[in-house]
């Protein structure tokens, strides 16, 4: 028997990101999605500074490794085209190009 589909919140500015300030659910649209699927886990993304092993620092080497695995599948190479949803929400992440993750001054 196939899995019942979840319920997904609109479209609009209030639950996702635009392309171009990072692509992903917002605070709000991770509220209403949990509201609309009782017992769900999502979380929104992890985009400060987090320490080595903890659990925000797996959650985002998980995330930046799967999302290099669609990267790969679909072709995309993110220097050539950094317009795209996948390439603004790792950049989000702070995934590396490389499928690593970003090293920035602060860390």
């Amino acid at each position: 028997m196939p899995r019942a589909r979840k319920k997904m919140p609109p479209r609009n500015k209030k639950n996702f990101r635009s392309t171009k300030s990072g692509a992903g659910m917002t605070r709000a649209g991770v509220a209403a999605y949990r509201r609309a699927n009782p017992g769900s886990k999502l979380k929104t993304a992890v985009t400060g500074k987090v320490k080595k092993g903890s659990k925000a620092a797996k959650r985002r080497k998980s995330y930046c490794s799967r999302s290099r695995g669609q990267m790969k599948m679909h072709n995309i190479n993110c220097s050539k085209t950094p317009k795209k949803r996948i390439c603004a929400a790792r950049r989000r992440w702070r995934c590396h190009s490389e499928g690593g993750l970003i090293r920035t001054q602060h860390d």
